[in-house]
């Protein structure tokens, strides 16, 4: 074979062709058509993986193949082997893993590399001072990147960085820019409510044998954080009323601190309004569908609580839902209505 490892540098090696199954005479229903380079790299990368090679030369060729198919999660991971064994600076590493993530945005493999890279305390025994900025120059690219979101919530907890105030400013920048990025809101969420370790046992989420009603809900409650989190929800959905996100980050933020829906009974009805004649109301202006499916929740506890009060406005709400602004959950909301209306009444005794 002739080509670019056709070389003294090479010379030692035996490259380790690929093989397609055609050699056992029993030909392929379909192949691949790769490229000469890419053969050729490969079957030097089989030869060099085969007797476990760490060296610069083998470092160089998993970035040839790397160049010519970055979804190759196998040369990824002896390449991480090769930088540990030869003590690399992997600062190095992150600048060449830098310029691969703008150029190919959504693969996964060069994200979890980024991760074996950082998990080396001895290299980073704390957080690298450009990591953040060079992941806002990935949001700016694409702010809803799923692999950067997920590396990013990996960081912080690798690093401690809840409370970083750099994390909650980049947040709340993405979140103004785009108040619809339901991945930004998630972090935001993570950042304020999520579970922080077992070194932090008071400030992390219930563990998974507890029962489901309270899943979800904070050991500890910062009541001054929760209700400065419900007016910044506020503001976001005065934005937009018909974005999910907040809504549903607000009903988080409501679980978490084990906190009735009915605190926001006020707030939500802004968004309902009834349009009234003499005989009564004769239509609802509607602002925005979640605060409708809010208040039938409402209601519903108030049914939960009392067994009559707040039926007959809860099958209200959801009969809106179901044939004007959710209809595509028809189904849902029927099984919703038929749940209130046989809702077993609570005597006065109990």
């Amino acid at each position: 074979m002739s080509g670019k490892y056709s070389n003294p540098e090479w010379a030692s090696i035996e490259p380790i062709p690929f093989d397609d199954g055609s050699g056992s005479g029993i030909a392929p229903l379909a192949t691949i058509a790769y490229s000469k380079d890419y053969l050729e790299a490969t079957s030097y990368l089989r030869a060099v993986m085969a007797v476990n090679e760490m060296s610069e030369r083998a470092l160089k060729l998993t970035e040839d193949v790397i160049s010519m198919n970055p979804a190759h999660y196998t040369v990824w991971i002896y390449r991480a082997k090769i930088l540990f064994a030869l003590n690399k600076d992997l600062t190095e590493e992150i600048t060449w893993l830098n310029k691969i993530s703008l150029k190919f945005l959504k693969n996964y493999q060069i994200w979890h590399h980024r991760q074996v890279l950082m998990s080396s305390k001895s290299h980073f025994p704390t957080l690298p001072p450009k990591e953040l900025d060079f992941l806002m120059e990935m949001f700016a690219l694409d702010s809803k990147n799923y692999h950067v979101w997920t590396y990013r919530h990996w960081l912080v907890r690798h690093f401690k960085l809840w409370d970083h105030p750099r994390e909650l400013e980049d947040v709340e920048s993405l979140l103004t820019a785009d108040v619809r990025n339901n991945s930004a809101w998630n972090h935001r969420f993570v950042l304020r409510f999520g579970p922080r370790g077992e070194d932090e046992p008071d400030a992390g989420m219930p563990n998974g044998q507890a029962p489901p009603e309270e899943k979800g809900k904070l050991a500890v409650v910062d009541e001054d954080l929760v209700d400065s989190e419900l007016e910044y929800v506020k503001g976001k959905i005065a934005l937009a009323p018909e974005n999910r996100s907040p809504w549903a980050y607000a009903r988080g933020v409501f679980r978490a601190a084990g906190r009735p829906l009915s605190e926001w009974k006020g707030f939500v009805g802004k968004f309902i309004t009834d349009v009234m004649s003499e005989d009564g109301p004769v239509s609802v202006e509607v602002k925005s569908s979640h605060a409708v499916e809010w208040l039938a929740d409402v209601y519903v506890e108030e049914v939960q609580a009392s067994g009559n009060e707040g039926r007959d406005e809860a099958v209200r709400m959801f009969t809106l839902l179901k044939e004007k602004y959710d209809p595509i959950r028809k189904n849902y909301w029927d099984y919703r209505i038929r749940m209130v209306i046989g809702q077993p009444e609570v005597s006065a005794a109990a």
